[in-house]
């Protein structure tokens, strides 16, 4: 059974060094970070959601604006 997003993102903390979910993880923390100190987040929540989708879309390769 394919793991889902949220528990590949559990893995890549809870196991920073061998997840392999560990890149997706690197380039939408670096992302997130950018867009956090740009002053252009409203609030806290938005930074949260953007990591998330970054984080799925790195690992899914699917747009996670076409949610179905």
């Amino acid at each position: 059974m394919e793991q889902k997003v949220g528990e590949k993102l559990v893995a890549a903390l809870k196991k920073r060094d061998d997840a392999e979910s560990q890149e997706s993880f690197v380039k939408a923390m670096e992302l997130t970070k950018a867009y956090a100190s740009s002053g252009s987040a409203t609030h806290y929540s938005a930074v949260t959601r953007l990591f998330y989708d970054l984080f799925e879309m790195f690992e899914t390769g699917d747009d996670p604006r076409k949610k179905k």
